[in-house]
């Protein structure tokens, strides 16, 4: 419940900011992608401001994510090898109970005399 209400209150803020700017920058821009001739319409979109704020957030974020992901793989590594010895050990350890257990078993019963 506590989390919801966090979020409701990041999330409603964060759309009216964004809903204010796409208001407020609804204007049609020209982005032109030749750099020798900007007049060259077909290497240039036309839309409005807003579309490439946001396309361009996006962009960050993804290029953002994917950095972190790449930066932290030696640390994913490193956990799944250590899952993986981790299980190799608690194999062994099974295993050696499994032996202790048969030994204990073939063993003669301990007298039940009492030490005087």
């Amino acid at each position: 419940m506590i989390m919801r209400i966090i979020a409701l209150a990041i999330l409603v803020p964060l759309g009216i900011v964004l809903i204010m700017l796409s208001v407020a920058n609804r204007t049609a821009v020209t982005l032109a992608l030749n750099p020798f001739d900007p007049s060259d319409t077909v290497l240039s979109v036309t839309l409005p401001f807003f579309v490439f704020l946001f396309a361009t957030l996006i962009l960050g974020m993804i290029i953002g994510s994917l950095a972190t992901w790449f930066k932290q793989g030696k640390h994913r590594k490193r956990a799944r090898v250590n899952a993986n010895e981790a299980v190799k050990w608690h194999t062994e350890a099974d295993r050696e109970k499994a032996k202790a257990q048969q030994i204990a078993a073939s063993l003669p019963a301990p007298d039940k005399r009492s030490a005087a």
